[in-house]
């Protein structure tokens, strides 16, 4: 069976074809990127043969997933001899709300709730909409699922993802934890526990998503009890971009001296802060941890931050769980960065952790255990597959 996987941006569209076969086969993959611009942006990549990139006038999603339709059954390029040989399509979607606790078969009650949590996540899902609307245009016979980014946490306790504001609000607006990266989070965990030989249920974990984008969630019994984002992935751990946990009065006094309206507020804590902002270099670990080497002050100053962070979500969340059994480490960070794994687990001695540096310095985008045969808890970096979990959810949905 072969699934196309869409993960549809405000400005850009990713996508992966997989052949689910005994074992899923990557036929395809892309980006179409900066939609909407003079000049557009589109890649290709399959196996075996050199990247397909264009530039050319991408005006709207409809118009780059039919560009990426044509590429997968292209002759020269392409996969399929046909658009009649996509069997299903799955999307990842970032907001499902309160609606949604696993994925789902798309039909016009879904479509209709996730365009209701349009409000709690306005970049995202009226451009995830519009590629399922696409779809339904172009192949309006192939069945859609969704996949949401909030579903693994609606397992959260209400003590755990109300906020310190009048219960109004939630009643009213829906203000609460929601929480994202869910798909990653559980992916990584039941992966983690096949390698090991672990039944989850029985197990405590700590799942770290260090991405440009990062979040931290306790998971019990194989279940997300706390995570570090909440009603927009801005909250947690300081990011890329993002500011992470901040004080609201600090924000107030920032606009009120800055005389920033809601707009600009927004484009602050999201695109302004985080590492970039503490650092004033970028948001490249790369570049930092070599602008750290060659003494500039500030961009260790934004390592020390994330560490920092990092460290004090890990020791939380052994409090919430009463202790830790395994912690993970995924994400472009966690999977790659030896430096930033070894910072975080030095601390950690007082859980009876004994890391591994040997073998944490060889392991990069691979999956491995950090630590020693007698340490109490397991270290494991594990690879992460966001669009293979959503192709498993589809043809599991569409099996049934």
């Amino acid at each position: 069976m072969n699934i196309l996987v869409l993960n549809c941006g405000s400005s850009s569209i990713k996508y992966q074809l997989l052949e689910m076969a005994t074992e899923p086969v990557l036929a395809a993959k892309g980006i179409v990127e900066k939609i909407g611009l003079p000049v557009g942006g589109f890649t290709h990549k399959t196996a075996g043969k050199a990247p397909i990139v264009k530039e050319e006038s991408i005006p709207d999603h409809t118009a780059g997933i039919n560009l990426l339709l044509k590429a997968l059954t292209a002759p020269e390029y392409g996969v399929i001899g046909s658009l009649e040989e996509i069997d299903a399509v799955g999307h990842r979607i970032a907001h499902g709300g309160e609606y949604f606790t696993e994925s789902t078969l798309i039909n016009e009650d879904v479509i209709g709730k996730i365009r209701l949590c349009q409000e709690l996540a306005p970049l995202h899902n009226p451009a995830h909409l519009k590629g399922i609307e696409t779809i339904l245009k172009v192949l309006p016979k192939v069945p859609q699922v969704a996949v949401f980014d909030t579903s693994f946490h609606q397992t959260l306790p209400p003590q755990a993802y109300i906020y310190g504001v009048p219960y109004e609000y939630y009643k009213k607006y829906g203000v609460r934890r929601y929480g994202f990266h869910g798909t990653s989070h559980k992916y990584v965990a039941e992966k983690a526990c096949r390698i090991l030989g672990w039944d989850i249920k029985e197990k405590k974990i700590i799942t770290c998503h260090l991405g440009n984008g990062a979040s931290i969630t306790a998971i019990d019994k194989g279940k997300s009890i706390d995570t570090s984002m909440g009603f927009t992935p801005v909250a947690g751990l300081v990011m890329g971009t993002r500011c992470g946990d901040l004080d609201v009065g600090a924000l107030l006094y920032i606009c009120e001296k800055e005389n920033f309206d809601s707009v600009k507020a927004n484009e602050l804590i999201n695109k302004k802060s985080g590492i970039a902002g503490i650092s004033e270099l970028s948001s490249d670990f790369r570049e930092l941890t070599a602008a750290a080497a060659d003494g500039h002050k500030q961009a260790q100053l934004a390592l020390d931050v994330f560490y920092y962070n990092i460290k004090k979500y890990i020791g939380s969340y052994t409090a919430v769980l009463n202790g830790v059994d395994l912690i993970i480490f995924t994400g472009g960070i966690g999977e790659n960065n030896t430096a930033i794994r070894k910072l975080v687990c030095d601390g950690l001695a007082y859980l009876g952790l004994i890391f591994n540096n040997e073998a944490n310095e060889s392991a990069r985008g691979v999956d491995a255990v950090l630590t020693k045969d007698h340490s109490k808890p397991t270290v494991m970096t594990v690879t992460t597959n966001e669009e293979l979990v959503i192709a498993m959810d589809t043809l599991k949905l569409v099996q049934k």
